[in-house]
């Protein structure tokens, strides 16, 4: 019950928060010492890449890696929220070169599966160019970016990760066609009617933002 509760609460919370939620662990389950989970070829090869790309393998860093890959077991849509340079994008490319090694190497866990990265900036482009629009003129439905990446993730049905990352703002514009997403429903509905079931399984929504102050509840909930 104790690693239930830390393993899906702990990454939201900020360092302050976090000794806050521990101490209060504590204080309901006294002397009682939940052993860390062992990710030991997980971090292994995290560490590997980050060294081999250039980078410091801090622990606090490794961390948050692998607090990455833990809520991704257990969410469908995920927010890396940080500052600019503060290490959100690669966060997220480790995580996914360490799961793809890990699968090259033929390590038996089905959780670790290659992964494929779809980026965009929804904040680049019309909503029109990214859920998808009719052309006034021919009244042809034309897909959008975004409706156009998860479609060929849904075709993929293979047993392969694929990541849908949303590398921009978040607001109350784009962000409300992605409610039935993220909810348990896991169907994106495209302005035309269409309904496209995602599946919950080899597919995972991830939003790169600085905050969430103009996302709605619904969103953040």
């Amino acid at each position: 019950l104790i690693r239930a509760m830390r393993d899906s609460n702990l990454p939201k919370f900020l360092r302050e928060d976090a000794l806050l939620f521990k101490a209060i662990v504590s204080d309901l389950f006294p002397g009682v010492q939940i052993p860390d989970n062992d990710y030991g070829e997980l971090e292994e090869t995290i560490r590997k890449v980050l060294k081999y790309s250039g980078y410091q393998d801090k622990d606090t860093y490794v961390l948050k890696i692998v607090q990455l890959y833990e809520t991704l077991n257990v969410r469908f849509g995920v927010m890396a929220v940080g500052p600019t340079g503060g290490g959100k994008s690669n966060c997220i490319q480790t995580l996914a070169e360490a799961l793809t090694k890990l699968k090259e190497a033929g390590v038996s866990n089905e959780n670790y599966q290659k992964v494929h990265k779809y980026v965009l900036n929804p904040k680049c482009i019309r909503m029109g160019e990214l859920y998808g629009e009719y052309n006034i003129y021919t009244n042809e439905w034309k897909d959008g970016l975004g409706s156009s990446l998860i479609r060929a993730g849904v075709s993929d049905t293979t047993l392969d990760k694929k990541w849908v990352v949303f590398d921009g703002p978040v607001d109350a514009i784009w962000i409300e066609n992605m409610n039935t997403v993220l909810d348990d429903n896991c169907t994106l509905c495209l302005p035309n009617g269409e309904r496209i079931k995602l599946n919950p399984t080899t597919m995972r929504m991830i939003f790169e933002v600085q905050d969430l102050a103009v996302a709605s509840p619904a969103t953040v909930s």
